[in-house]
């Protein structure tokens, strides 16, 4: 057996059972990596609606491409997320046992392509937008797993952005790799955007709702909100309300305490959506209507001098703060 042989077996791969149920899932699978056609690419092809991220930032739905590079990899076990955390098995992956850049998004490409295929024989479906679709302009680094934790993602994003089409790149964080995000920054491998999940206000609810793994997770967090304090990207802090855990406004008045460190560009507050895995954790009285998520977002506002609410998303119950004294034109042109 070759040396080259024993590396290809030493790569980190998602476990061939979790693999074909992820699969079943409609989600494409390559190794440790994954990705999926979300709920509103798929509306998009059909012309049935945008997704928010279209209403407030311009990104073209249907040529968006979501995955990530650690598709089964996560420092947290969060009550809310309706990702399968439950295959989630390790909060290490070994540089030396992981996929080169290109290889995932390659790879990734064609199961994208074949998760698309079927819709080119739908009668309905419009075909310009699936030809255009084909060659993505906006990555979303974020699906499932925590694709901070995949250790050459700065190579990741700069390839992403040598590729002729990249119009945008998102990426989504829990905040548990702060030192990956400063290493973006010193490796010129910043994203357009990046959101940092932030659904507590204070240590005791922090543990309550993300379950996470790591003892010094509250503090790793507040090191990833101070970097976005700083940071040339566009920053989002995207808050995910629950009842009965983090709603109210009392909380709603600690969370502008918290979120005056970060000072985000934006500020996106959304509702828990009883949806995927988190039905096993949560019951659907945990959503909240769109009324609720605009009165939270207004004490928001009331409490944090420097921002104005910019626009909400009725079917995606989510509302977005703009941080005006830091500004930035929400439209990504």
């Amino acid at each position: 057996m070759s040396c080259a042989d024993e590396h290809v077996q030493d790569l980190i791969q998602i476990k061939p059972s979790i693999a074909r149920q992820l699969r079943n899932a409609k989600y494409g699978v390559y190794n440790h990596s994954t990705v999926e056609l979300c709920h509103w690419t798929k509306k998009s092809f059909m012309d049935e609606g945008t997704c928010y991220k279209h209403r407030f930032y311009g990104i073209d739905t249907h040529r968006c491409m979501e995955f990530s590079p650690a598709g089964m990899f996560c420092e947290n076990r969060c009550i809310y997320c309706w990702r399968p955390m439950e295959f989630y098995e390790h909060i290490e992956m070994p540089g030396d046992a992981v996929d080169e850049p290109q290889a995932i998004i390659d790879n990734l490409m064609s199961e994208r392509f074949r998760l698309m295929s079927g819709y080119f024989g739908n009668a309905d479906a419009n075909k310009a937008k699936l030809i255009e679709a084909m060659r993505p302009t906006h990555y979303a680094i974020s699906l499932s797993g925590e694709p901070t934790m995949y250790p050459k993602l700065p190579g990741l994003i700069r390839y992403l952005k040598s590729l002729k089409d990249t119009r945008s790149i998102f990426l989504v964080t829990n905040g548990q790799e702060p030192e990956m995000l400063y290493r973006l920054e010193e490796e010129d491998a910043l994203p357009t955007q990046i959101y940092l999940s932030t659904n507590a206000p204070n240590k005791r609810l922090y543990y309550l709702i993300n379950k996470p793994r790591l003892r010094d997770a509250w503090e790793r967090w507040l090191k990833s909100l101070e970097f976005i304090a700083s940071t040339n990207a566009r920053t989002v802090a995207r808050i995910t309300l629950i009842r009965g855990y983090n709603y109210g406004l009392d909380t709603a008045r600690e969370f502008a305490e918290i979120l005056r460190i970060g000072n985000p560009h934006f500020i996106e507050v959304k509702s828990y959506m009883h949806v995927g895995n988190s039905i096993n954790r949560l019951s659907a009285d945990a959503m909240l209507n769109m009324d609720e998520v605009l009165a939270f977002t207004g004490v928001l506002e009331h409490h944090l001098d420097d921002y104005a609410i910019y626009d909400w998303s009725i079917p995606s119950r989510v509302a977005v703060l703009q941080n005006m004294k830091r500004y930035v034109d929400p439209i990504i042109r």
